[in-house]
């Protein structure tokens, strides 16, 4: 079996290391992976792939930096001339980024089979990039690979099956990443005190309006008055902070963005995690730390549902509020909601079957 891999972004690389690592224990499998460049940064380099222990890409394409529509353009047209070589038996496309949707089109156009890992999640806010992405992806794929049972359901209320498609809870790679790079981790080389809040924004809803993201450092500024609060600064976020003139107290110990194994440690490391990102909030579960969401929706749903995870948006009285209830509360970090790191395993298993 030959199996094309299509990944764009540095955390579709550590998710797809976990399914190559199984891959590699299948003589019978053969993986060509494409990196599509489209988030690409120094990090994406020969050491990273190294240390991260993941299999350096066959194809470089270096298409980034561009318009939605130019770049899953150009996208389209490259991943073509190298699936039409290849004719491989899967393509895998991960996620939600413009290349896995770059890649499904190709791959269903050419009546090659598909499967989306991290099919069937929803944010329900099709302002987002990712949530278009997602859905137009889902619907031409002949295998949905979900995360989490709440991404199956997703699924069969928007009548999946009546498509001729399989869907499957393989459970989350992500997990499984998790527990594989927990032991590589690396602590960053900053004044750490014993009782930490780990935090990052970045997401457009909030470096876009000046008035969330200003009401989310105030928040943060009074927290970190009584707990050192770490934020690795988005690149985005720095710029609209400078433009607008938002200057941060030294009570909040900004750093620079850092590798994955040195947030690994950060995350096993801190007391309680506030973010804006969607995979971190599952990482905060991995690694039985509280998470308060700073967005109005979460495509995980689960973790609000068992009290893991709390949406607080960018109210700052709610922030506070949130910051409060989940650091008093009791969490049941033994729930298996994430497939409890048989994901890749399970993955190529489904493969097989076909």
């Amino acid at each position: 079996m030959k199996i094309v891999t299509i990944l764009g972004a540095r955390p579709q690389f550590i998710k797809a290391g976990s399914v190559s690592r199984e891959i590699s224990k299948h003589d019978t499998i053969q993986e060509m992976i494409i990196h599509t460049g489209q988030h690409y940064d120094t990090n994406m380099s020969n050491i990273f792939f190294d240390e991260m222990k993941i299999p350096k890409p066959d194809y470089f394409l270096g298409i980034g930096g561009k318009t939605h529509g130019a770049m899953t353009g150009q996208m389209i047209e490259k991943i073509e001339e190298i699936v039409v070589k290849e004719q491989p038996d899967w393509v895998l496309v991960y996620g939600d980024t413009n290349s896995t949707l770059a890649g499904a089109i190709v791959t269903s156009k050419l009546h090659i089979k598909l499967a989306h890992i991290e099919a069937g999640l929803r944010s329900f806010n099709m302002k987002m990039p990712e949530e278009v992405n997602r859905i137009l992806t889902d619907r031409i794929s002949n295998l949905l690979l979900c995360p989490t049972n709440t991404a199956v359901n997703n699924l069969k209320k928007e009548g999946y099956d009546n498509i001729n498609c399989k869907v499957v809870n393989s459970g989350d790679v992500m997990q499984d990443g998790a527990l594989f790079y927990k032991e590589l981790a690396i602590k960053p080389k900053i004044e750490v005190k014993e009782s930490f809040i780990l935090s990052t924004i970045h997401r457009a809803e909030n470096t876009n309006d000046i008035y969330r993201l200003r009401s989310i450092f105030e928040a943060l500024e009074i927290i970190a008055k009584k707990s050192q609060v770490i934020l690795p600064l988005h690149p985005r976020t720095k710029k609209v902070l400078k433009e607008n003139n938002i200057n941060l107290s030294t009570n909040i110990t900004v750093i620079d963005p850092i590798g994955y194994l040195e947030m690994v440690w950060l995350i096993n490391n801190c007391k309680l995690i506030m973010t804006d990102s969607g995979g971190l909030q599952k990482e905060a579960f991995f690694f039985k730390k509280p998470c308060v969401t700073l967005r109005d929706e979460t495509e995980w749903a689960e973790l609000v549902e068992n009290n893991a995870n709390i949406l607080v948006g960018a109210n700052k009285e709610a922030i506070l509020n949130g910051y409060q209830v989940m650091k008093k509360a009791n969490i049941d970090f033994s729930l298996n909601l994430f497939g409890g790191g048989k994901a890749s395993e399970n993955i190529i298993g489904e493969l097989l079957k076909f």
